[in-house]
């Protein structure tokens, strides 16, 4: 890859933080924008902005023949079996909240368990928490291990003829371990266990094939994915979906209203009720396209030479102490520095112009079960350098001095 010619794509790479050069390590909280994806969200603003499926004008056939476009790119991109199995939501957390009252309201019943891991992040455990209140269901939790990995063993012992879904998260946005997914869905298809995969910190990074894998809900955002904010997608199996309920009423989502009736729409209009984001879709779209042409596979080679040189430079430092030291890991690199609050090491360093996330990430359990109160969590992408890595190290050196 050129690096130099990447980074020309992200005119916010050119900014400066406190007059010095802005150094983003903040990539799994949301990652920025290519000229190729503004271009595209402007342009549809500005010349083509029509609602979709309802119009028979140009402006609005235009528009939504785009839209539809970019769900067919959203289908190619993970392989799903028909565009009928992409929802277009609001980002991971709407489509895990579809997932929770639908599935839920069609297949949980009292009694019933639902299983999720102890790294997830809030989105994936508080919808399913709502859910168990509802239904008076129970959540069970797969335990993580020291050094950030799931006790997988400990998987067959919590399943039972009671457990309706597992919910789990492909990679951890705290601490960056890649989980094996395949094992949990081929134990969980033993069992005919349906399962869902948070992609949200995985989709950026990794090839995904949802026929392969064979999981029957994935999950992801639009903005942690070089795309638009407020944008996100569902992907479900066809069977699935069609026997959930609606997960909210409206526009677009019907067949037929009157006072007596209500039918509803096809995949996959029956849950995108109301006016979508649908500038924002296609603004997904144009992103999708611009990271295929680069190759998820360079992407990802390249993000891991990054966190392997990270690991080296802030490893050299006695003060610094690592959570998430999996085998297999996305470009995440969390540690505390010193012993010192994360909130002052990342303050520090943002007045030198480097940009990383501090506390506890959405993930309070985890955090919890390491006796910690946060971490510093640096999160690279494929637009950084080595050379702006040099300067957060700098940096920590300076809080070092500073610290004493």
């Amino acid at each position: 890859m050129d690096i130099n010619k990447i980074r020309e794509d992200f005119p916010i790479l050119k900014e400066k933080a406190y007059g010095k050069p802005l150094v983003y390590f903040d990539n799994a909280a949301t990652t920025q924008k290519p000229i190729q994806v503004i271009n595209t969200i402007n342009e549809y603003n500005s010349r083509f902005n029509a609602n979709i499926h309802r119009g028979v004008h140009y402006l609005s056939d235009l528009t939504t023949n785009a839209f539809e476009k970019a769900r067919k790119t959203v289908q190619a991109f993970i392989n799903a079996k028909s565009d009928k199995e992409i929802i277009f939501t609001s980002g991971t957390t709407a489509s895990i909240n579809l997932v929770a009252f639908s599935f839920g309201e069609k297949f949980v019943k009292q009694g019933d368990e639902i299983i999720v891991s102890e790294m997830e992040h809030h989105s994936n455990i508080v919808p399913w928490q709502l859910l168990c209140e509802r239904k008076k269901a129970v959540l069970k939790v797969i335990p993580v291990t020291e050094a950030g990995e799931l006790e997988y063993e400990r998987i067959p012992e919590l399943i039972s003829e009671k457990t309706k879904l597992i919910a789990v998260t492909h990679v951890s946005n705290a601490l960056g371990t890649v989980n094996d997914i395949r094992r949990i869905i081929a134990l969980a298809k033993k069992h005919e266990i349906p399962v869902l995969i948070d992609g949200a910190q995985s989709a950026q990074h990794i090839k995904i094939d949802v026929q392969e894998l064979d999981c029957d809900f994935y999950v992801f955002s639009g903005h942690k994915i070089y795309g638009p904010t407020g944008t996100g997608v569902l992907y479900g199996k066809e069977n699935l979906l069609e026997e959930m309920v609606p997960w909210q009423g409206g526009g677009e989502m019907i067949r037929s209203v009157s006072f007596e009736k209500t039918t509803f729409n096809d995949l996959p209009f029956k849950f995108e009720a109301g006016t979508p984001n649908f500038v924002g879709a296609i603004g997904l779209g144009a992103a999708i396209d611009y990271i295929s042409a680069i190759g998820l596979k360079e992407i990802a080679n390249y993000e891991n030479t990054l966190l392997e040189y990270a690991s080296l430079q802030v490893g050299s430092f006695e003060e610094a102490r690592f959570y998430g030291t999996a085998k297999h890991k996305a470009s995440v690199l969390s540690f505390l520095f010193m012993g010192l609050n994360p909130y002052d090491v990342g303050t520090i360093l943002d007045k030198l112009g480097i940009a990383v996330r501090t506390g506890t990430h959405c993930a309070e359990p985890l955090m919890r079960k390491f006796k910690i109160t946060g971490t510093v969590r640096a999160s690279f992408s494929f637009y950084n350098t080595k050379e702006e890595i040099d300067v957060f190290v700098e940096g920590l050196k300076k809080v070092r001095r500073l610290f004493g």
